[in-house]
């Protein structure tokens, strides 16, 4: 990556941001897009922001990924940026809709020329399977309107992907990730943040079984895609292909923490839609890029405890 210009969409959320890192680390000239080119709303770049290139440009805005695209001029994408709460994409269905569908449209469309489009994905589009592990042939099912859209972005990237002025292009599907700056909305940080406290915690029986991927396993899958020669019509999983129950995830949580809370198992009913097993055939990636993961679940854990110890420490917290 080095010298090279590359752009990522969404450069201060929690994946991207890593991403951007990364980038930075290995020489890459970066930009990225934010919805508000301010570095008080981007508090995942502030370390990095006079390093960066800046590019303001809500995604539902063609004109102005446009623009941003004929001032930066990059020669790799990664396209990142998504609405991303995949409960509460039942309720903001619209902003969902335009954020996933219509600005990875807009992205593909804007894309003219550039080496090589990574679209990130999500292993939500699996939905409801008949076995598992969760491989790439199997049509999806997607139960919710995010996994819908992100599909529809995968659908999109294949349309354009055929047409005759075509850009290389791979879709990458990341199972479930973790890791340092992660916002508590997510599981293991909510876990995290909750067992440090010392309140209660509330789950299910947990007998649900999900797989996680610390945060620099995924940046090495997407780079690896971006550096891989030509392009890939069929979709490639990024995942640790290990599965773990929720409630076994819950009890590794509370003793590497040490924590004092309530563990209250079962307090809450399981989802109307629940997805009982979850975890993925990584093969194609393995073959493909020849990428396997390299943080184990417990190191990891490990590592995004310590970070959070730590800044909840600095936010006056604990």
């Amino acid at each position: 990556m080095k010298g090279k210009k590359v752009l990522v969409t969404g450069g201060s959320g929690f994946i991207p941001s890593h991403l951007v890192d990364r980038l930075l680390a290995d020489g890459a000239r970066v930009g990225v897009t934010v919805r508000y080119g301010n570095v008080v709303k981007n508090e995942r770049l502030a370390h990095c922001w006079d390093d960066i290139e800046v590019i303001e440009a809500d995604l539902r805005n063609r004109g102005a990924i446009q623009a941003g695209m004929e001032s930066f001029k990059p020669e790799i994408v990664f396209h990142l940026a998504a609405y991303n709460h995949v409960g509460h994409s039942f309720i903001q269905v619209e902003e969902c809709f335009d954020v996933n569908a219509k600005g990875t449209a807009n992205m593909l469309d804007c894309c003219h020329g550039v080496e090589k489009f990574v679209y990130m994905s999500t292993s939500e589009v699996y939905g409801h399977q008949e076995s598992v592990p969760f491989v790439e042939t199997m049509r999806p099912d997607p139960i919710s309107p995010y996994a819908i859209t992100k599909y529809a972005g995968e659908l999109y990237c294949r349309l354009k992907q055929r047409m005759a002025d075509s850009i290389p292009i791979i879709i990458c599907r990341p199972f479930n990730v973790f890791g340092p700056y992660q916002s508590s909305k997510a599981v293991i940080p909510e876990l995290i943040v909750n067992c440090l406290k010392g309140r209660p915690i509330l789950t299910t029986k947990g007998e649900q079984t999900r797989e996680f991927n610390y945060v620099s396993d995924i940046v090495d899958g997407l780079i690896k895609a971006a550096l891989h020669p030509g392009k890939e019509d069929e979709p490639i999983n990024i995942a640790a292909a290990e599965e773990i129950s929720i409630k076994d995830l819950v009890e590794k949580i509370a003793r590497i923490t040490q924590t004092k809370s309530d563990l209250k198992v079962g307090a809450v009913p399981y989802r109307p839609t629940e997805i009982w097993r979850m975890y993925a055939d990584n093969t194609r990636a393995k073959e493909i890029l020849g990428w396997s993961p390299s943080v184990g679940l417990d190191r990891g854990l490990e590592l995004t405890v310590d970070w959070f110890r730590e800044y909840l420490k600095k936010r006056g917290e604990l």
